[in-house]
C-alpha cells in the first residue's frame, strides 16, 4: 500500500464515519432518553434514500404508503390510551399531532406525484416524509412499554424491524437506487482527488454534532432530555413528562436518520433491507462510546469507517466480518472495566 492509497482510503473511511456518526448519535439519544436500543433506526436512513430516489425519478413515493398506515394505527393507539384514561378531551390533540401533521408532506408528496420538482424541494419533502415515523413507531409500539426491561425493549425493537423491512419491500420494491449527487464539484490535492460529497458528508456531520450540543447546553427542551436521561422519574417529578421527551429524541434522532439517508445515497446503491448493515456499524460505534457518550460514540463511528475503508482494500470478501468483530473486544473491555468499577466500588463501601 502506497500513502497515496492509504490517503484515499482514510478519506473514503472518515466520509463513510460521518454517516455512521449521525446514525450513532441518534441510536444514543434515543437509547439515553428511553433505554430503547432501536434496531430498526437503520431502515429509517434507507428509507430516506429511496423516497428521495422515488420523487426524482417522478414516482410515488412508498413512504407516502408507510406513514399513511403508522398514522392511522397511531391515531387509534392515542384514542384508545385516552379514553381509558377518561381523557376525551385530549384525543383532538392526539390526532393533530399523530395523525394530521405526519400526513401533511404525505399529502404533498400525492399531490405532486409524477412531476418534475426541483432538487432544492425534492431534499426537504423526502426529509419531512421520513421523520415521523420514528416517533410514530415509538408511539404505537415502544411507548406502551416503556417501564418494561431493557431486554423486553430490545426485543420489540428487532421485531420492529422485521416488520419495517417487510413494508419496505411491499412499498418500495426489491430494486436498489443511488440517487443524484447533492454536488459534482472535485477537488484535487496534490494526486489525491476528492469530491465534493465527501466534504458534504463530513462537514454535514461535524455541523449537526455541533448542534446536538448547543441543543443540549442550551435549551429547556435539551436540558429536559438531558434530565430523563439521567433519571426518568426524578424528571417525572421536577414536571418533566417523558412521553414527550421520549418523543422528541425519537423525532431529532429520525430527522438525523433522514439526512444520513440523503447524504449517502449518492454514494451507494441502497435497498429496502440496506439499512440494516448501516445501523449495526453504527451501534458498534455507539457501543464503543458505551451507548452514553456521545463523543465516544463520534469517535468510535469514525474508527469502524476507517476499518471498514480498509477492511475493503485488504479483503473485500471479509470487511464486514473484520467489522464486525471489533465488537467482541469492546465488549470484552467493556465488561472489564464495568467489574473493576463494581469492585471498586466494594473496596469504598467496605
Amino acid at each position: 500500500m502506497t500513502p497515496d492509497i492509504g490517503l484515499i482510503l482514510g478519506i473514503d473511511g472518515v466520509a463513510t464515519g460521518s454517516i455512521y456518526v449521525l446514525v450513532g448519535l441518534g441510536l444514543v439519544l434515543i437509547f439515553s432518553v428511553t433505554r430503547v436500543v432501536f434496531v430498526p433506526f437503520g431502515d429509517i436512513v434507507a428509507f430516506s434514500a429511496l423516497t428521495l430516489a422515488s420523487l426524482q425519478l417522478g414516482r410515488m413515493p412508498g413512504t407516502v404508503y408507510l406513514v399513511a398506515t403508522l398514522a392511522v394505527v397511531a391515531c387509534v393507539v392515542v384514542s384508545i390510551h385516552h379514553w381509558r384514561r377518561r381523557e376525551p378531551h385530549r384525543i383532538g390533540w392526539g390526532l393533530l399531532g399523530y395523525g394530521v401533521v405526519p400526513l401533511v408532506p404525505a399529502v404533498i408528496a400525492w399531490l405532486f406525484a409524477g412531476a418534475s420538482l426541483p432538487n432544492w424541494a425534492q431534499i426537504p419533502l423526502a426529509i419531512a416524509l421520513v421523520v415521523p415515523i420514528a416517533p410514530l413507531i415509538e408511539r404505537i409500539a415502544l411507548r406502551p412499554l416503556a417501564d418494561a426491561s431493557v431486554l423486553l425493549l430490545l426485543i420489540v425493537s428487532v421485531a420492529l424491524t422485521f416488520a419495517l423491512s417487510g413494508l419496505g419491500l411491499l412499498f418500495f420494491g426489491p430494486e436498489g437506487f443511488r440517487t443524484e449527487p447533492l454536488t459534482n464539484e472535485v477537488f484535487r490535492f496534490g494526486s489525491v482527488i476528492v469530491t465534493s460529497q465527501t466534504l458534504l458528508m463530513v462537514a454535514t456531520a461535524v455541523v449537526f454534532s455541533l448542534l446536538l450540543f448547543l441543543f443540549f447546553e442550551h435549551t429547556l427542551a435539551g436540558k429536559a432530555l438531558r434530565a430523563t436521561a439521567v433519571n426518568r422519574v426524578g424528571a417525572r417529578i421536577v414536571g418533566i413528562h417523558p412521553g414527550s421527551t421520549g418523543t422528541l429524541a425519537f423525532l431529532l434522532a429520525s430527522l438525523l436518520g433522514a439526512i444520513s439517508g440523503i447524504l449517502i445515497g449518492p454514494v451507494t446503491t441502497l435497498y429496502y433491507d440496506s439499512g440494516f448493515i448501516i445501523g449495526l456499524k453504527a451501534f458498534v460505534g455507539a457501543i464503543i462510546g458505551g451507548l452514553v457518550s456521545y463523543p465516544g460514540t463520534a469517535i468510535g463511528a469514525i474508527l469502524i469507517g476507517l476499518l471498514e475503508s480498509f477492511a475493503s482494500f485488504w479483503s473485500s470478501s471479509f470487511k464486514e466480518v473484520i467489522v464486525f468483530s471489533v465488537l467482541i473486544p469492546v465488549l470484552l473491555w467493556r465488561s472489564l472495566s464495568l467489574e473493576q468499577t463494581d469492585e471498586e466500588d466494594a473496596e469504598v463501601e467496605g
